[in-house]
């Protein structure tokens, strides 16, 4: 598989308006401009996010002028493209705070001696309220309000800013602002993705593309989420890391290979004709070397054999899917009861695949190994 190949094919879910088109582009050896925007809501960037940055530094690779764009103007209004509810506004204190260690997360994929960095308020503050009016005309509420999410929040009667049908806009005029040639986002943007390309259409009279990512689902199988406590995130420790993916189920570690590392097609196909637990920490470990280092790796996978594979479990018990950690654990707690086993969880004694988890709601899962304060470990059946 040739590098362009494997651009416009690995991880990749759709490419808008095609993929024959954007060959043709990416092999006439043009420098396209490219980028990929990130709203600073939060303090972190996970190892879903990591997805499109994986992508977007194979297009550094080849020498295209690549820009990672902090949404530091569009986070005042906060997209909800996968979001129930709408969403609290940031204050611009807030959203410089959380911006802080983007970059240093970033950087783990992201070459940035070859990335711009641009801050959207740069244009974004400048546009008059006029200037939004004729920005916002080249779109239709009507195609806004049909979004899935948003049809069911109006049929919920839930509210609907008025501010969030802009948003769209804002995004699509970060594209033409930057005369994009490829977006790059997760399948939840490509809506506000589409924007980019009719005003780069309808103001500029050029064609551009957008490559959709797949996405990486988090360790209880949903959408990696910020919302949702599932993420693995980028500056996580390295042990974290690893006991995370050692708990993700067994059918998704093609997926993680896949999206969450820089393996060649020979490398995971050998790590997946290994046995299901050696796959797993052939994978925890390569995500681990590639956000860490490799001595970091053979640390985080000495320290979970020396505490789980090397001891004999002291209990086994088979728990349905329904029971919590707490409901879990409690014959095994001192006091032999939820409210002794609820404390002991709170106080960071009870750790599921070499992570800790302070959540007594926690519902285990099948495979799961259980380390209970100092001296039991167990094995979820």
């Amino acid at each position: 598989m040739d590098k362009i190949d494997e651009i416009l094919t690995r991880g990749v879910v759709n490419i808008i308006p095609g993929k024959k088109e954007l060959e043709i582009v990416l092999n006439s050896g043009k420098k396209l401009n490219v980028y990929l925007g990130i709203d600073p809501t939060a303090t972190k960037i996970h190892l879903g996010n990591a997805v499109a940055l994986r992508k977007l530094q194979q297009l550094v690779g080849l020498g295209h002028n690549v820009t990672f764009l902090i949404g530091d103007a569009t986070a005042l209004i906060g997209d909800t493209s996968d979001k129930d509810n709408e969403r609290p506004v940031l204050t611009p204190e807030e959203i410089k705070e959380n911006f802080k260690n983007y970059k240093n997360q970033a950087s783990k994929i992201l070459d940035f001696s070859k990335v711009t960095i641009k801050f959207n308020s740069e244009w974004l503050n400048k546009l008059s309220f006029t200037d939004t009016i004729k920005l916002a005309q080249n779109f239709s509420f009507g195609d806004f309000a049909s979004r899935e999410l948003v049809k069911k929040r109006l049929a919920d009667k839930k509210r609907v800013g008025l501010h969030e049908a802009l948003y769209p806009a804002m995004q699509g005029y970060d594209s033409y602002f930057l005369d994009t040639d490829i977006q790059i986002g997760g399948a939840d943007q490509t809506f506000n993705m589409q924007a980019g390309r009719i005003l780069q259409k309808n103001l500029r009279g050029k064609e551009s593309f957008i490559i959709v990512t797949g996405y990486l689902e988090g360790t209880d199988g949903r959408k990696m989420s910020k919302s949702w406590g599932n993420a693995i995130w980028l500056n996580d420790r390295p042990e974290e890391i690893f006991g995370k993916i050692l708990s993700i189920r067994d059918d998704l570690v093609e997926t993680y290979l896949t999206l969450a590392t820089n393996l060649q097609a020979d490398e995971i196909s050998k790590i997946k004709s290994l046995q299901p637990l050696e796959t797993k920490k052939q994978l925890a470990f390569y995500i681990v070397k590639e956000l860490h280092s490799e001595k970091e790796a053979k640390s985080a996978q000495g320290n979970f054999e020396k505490t789980f594979q090397d001891k004999k479990p002291e209990f086994e018990t088979e728990v349905p899917v329904k029971n919590t950690l707490a409901e879990t654990i409690a014959p095994f707690t001192s006091l032999a009861s939820i409210s002794d086993a609820k404390r002991l969880i709170k106080n960071g004694g009870v750790d599921i695949s070499g992570e800790t988890i302070y959540d007594p709601n926690y519902r285990p899962r099948v495979g799961e190994l259980i380390k209970v304060g100092k001296r039991l470990f167990g094995k979820i059946k």
